[in-house]
């Protein structure tokens, strides 16, 4: 259950994320609730999380799964670059948030 907590955290971490574009620096009422919603909800459930998982793998994870997504919703949504130098590392770090899940001894 601990783990989908932190999957659901990184997932409300790409919401908060790209929130904050359409909050015009906390300046629309809508959007700064629901941004500030969805980082208190990802920071509470990545605390519980982090309960059972270790603090150095579930945060890495928590980040990785909030920066790749936000870089592919960028692209997706803003349009953003879709470079083959970007997209690769993009890659590299969805093979690290893989490793460091996969290398959690009891975790898996």
């Amino acid at each position: 259950m601990h783990w989908l907590y932190l999957i659901v955290a990184g997932l409300l971490e790409i919401c908060w994320a790209i929130g904050l574009k359409y909050t015009d620096g906390f300046t629309r009422p809508l959007p700064t609730v629901f941004t500030v919603g969805a980082m208190v909800a990802s920071f509470w459930l990545l605390a519980n999380a982090l309960k059972v998982i270790p603090v150095g793998t579930g945060y890495a994870l928590w980040t990785g799964i909030g920066a790749v997504g936000t870089a592919i919703a960028g692209i997706i949504i803003f349009g953003e670059s879709r470079d083959v130098v970007r997209l690769a590392f993009i890659a590299l770090i969805v093979m690290g948030i893989l490793g460091l899940k996969l290398s959690t001894p009891g975790q898996n």
